[in-house]
């Protein structure tokens, strides 16, 4: 039995994957940044601020490996007079601060939990993005994410901390929030959508798989200094999506065609391209590696993380 620290442990992610560490016999230490935001079984530990000057003494005091959560998340319309230097406070000096503490404390293993948007921004035919391709960065939020990357196998280098990184694509699943819960809510409402013509490919990673390859992360003695990827598995396009939630829903689906090079020319001139290309551009993913090296497995289909989203939607409502 391990004692791990999960920071940002009352977020979207951390609340359950607390939970499963918690239900698999481990001792889970949770930062959170506001008082009673702790998960049931949890010992929580408050930590307000992270940036390169937080103090994580306590929070690391006889603990075996850190699942490192928060972050400063990536906004559509992000106000800050110099983003990336926000972005750099906590997910640069914050994340290397948390590792060359976690490394003099004694600290086994810091998992990283980084993003897709390492790789970049989408990609074309059906080639999937994977662990082996120079990363490409195009905002704010996945530049710091690959210079967190880069500071941590430094650390790694510097201190003998095991360093794991995992960068997912979209998360989804109860308690998700964003463009997904946006078009869950149209789908629900019955909202007609021009989606029919979005034949694209996108990998989506539920919540519940990205817990269980977290935890795969931390445990499995083999993956020090390792980078990887995670899916559901097979990418999905926009218009399939939208049927499978309103299957979930137990709706009916209202998309319709609509050109998609008419839907772009009309966004580029609403300034709105960058959602237009959620909806219709592909990101596709290659996560063979930790399947071949891990033998791991999504535990749950596409069909059941939405099934749970749904009901969740559905109660919250």
């Amino acid at each position: 039995m391990s004692r791990m620290l999960v920071t940002g442990a009352s977020g979207f992610v951390g609340g359950c994957l607390c939970d499963e560490i918690v239900r698999l016999g481990h001792e889970v230490r949770a930062a959170i940044r506001t008082a009673g935001s702790g998960r049931a079984g949890t010992e929580p530990v408050m930590v307000r601020q992270i940036d390169g000057q937080t103090d994580w003494t306590e929070a690391l005091r006889d603990v075996d490996v850190v699942i490192h959560l928060a972050a400063r998340v990536h906004v559509m319309k992000d106000t800050s007079v110099d983003p990336l230097a926000e972005f750099r406070k906590v997910n640069v000096q914050g994340t290397e601060n948390l590792a060359r503490q976690a490394a003099r404390a004694g600290v086994r293993r810091l998992v990283y939990v980084s993003s897709i948007k390492v790789n970049g921004e989408g990609t074309s035919g059906s080639q999937g993005y994977s662990e082996s391709d120079a990363p490409a960065p195009q905002d704010a939020y996945g530049i710091s994410k690959w210079e967190a990357e880069q500071a941590l196998h430094r650390v790694a280098q510097e201190t003998g901390l095991e360093v794991v990184v995992v960068r997912p694509p979209l998360v989804y699943g109860p308690g998700v929030k964003g463009n997904f819960i946006s078009l869950l809510a149209a789908v629900g409402k019955g909202i007609p959508l021009p989606l029919a013509g979005a034949d694209n490919a996108r990998s989506l990673v539920y919540v519940g798989n990205l817990v269980d390859a977290l935890i795969a992360c931390a445990t499995h003695p083999a993956v020090a200094g390792q980078t990887y990827l995670v899916s559901d598995g097979m990418p999905v396009s926009t218009a399939t999506l939208v049927e499978k939630i309103a299957g979930a829903l137990d709706c009916r689906s209202r998309s319709f065609y609509f050109p998609p090079v008419l839907m772009r020319a009309a966004a580029a001139l609403l300034g709105r391209s960058a959602q237009i290309d959620r909806l219709f551009g592909s990101l596709r993913v290659d996560d063979e590696k930790i399947r071949r090296e891990l033998g791991w497995i999504p535990p749950y289909t596409l069909e059941q993380g939405l099934r749970a989203t749904a009901e969740w939607y559905r109660g919250q409502r």
